[in-house]
């Protein structure tokens, strides 16, 4: 989590919201990402799909089983869906988004049994540094 963190902090050096993810398979750094939806005019680059398209090309496969994606705050929708298409095997996460988590917070995409793969998701790891991340850059923009 604390290369997630690191991710992060490039995201909010940059402008963009602090948030960013590491993919890890077989103990080894497979994909990292942070947040670049403003520089890259692209709604869909956020941390976790950066990470899993760094990944997956690495991997040379859009599949990556048995890996394990930390991330600083909870998934959205989006990234919850890509999460799953990826079969991804666990989904470790900092910060809890009370306003579009969608791993337990306000839908659970990860663990419903609707999906024909679910993920072990493990919630809060880190979850004050990471929180303090995205205070501290939001009321900066205040």
């Amino acid at each position: 989590m604390r290369l997630a963190l690191a991710e992060a902090a490039t995201a909010g050096q940059a402008g963009e919201v602090p948030v960013g993810a590491v993919l890890i398979r077989d103990g080894e750094i497979l994909g990292r990402g942070h947040n670049q939806p403003i520089a890259s005019h692209d709604p869909t680059a956020h941390a976790e799909i950066n990470a899993l398209r760094d990944a997956a090309a690495k991997a040379a496969n859009y599949r990556l089983p048995g890996s394990t994606l930390y991330v600083t705050l909870e998934p959205c929708l989006m990234c919850a869906g890509a999460i799953v298409q990826a079969r991804i095997e666990v989904v470790v996460f900092g910060a809890r988004d009370e306003e579009s988590g969608a791993a337990g917070s306000v839908a659970n995409v990860l663990e419903t049994p609707l999906n024909n793969h679910r993920c072990r998701v493990v919630a809060g790891v880190l979850a004050r540094d990471c929180a303090a991340l995205l205070g501290d850059f939001f009321g900066n923009r205040r």
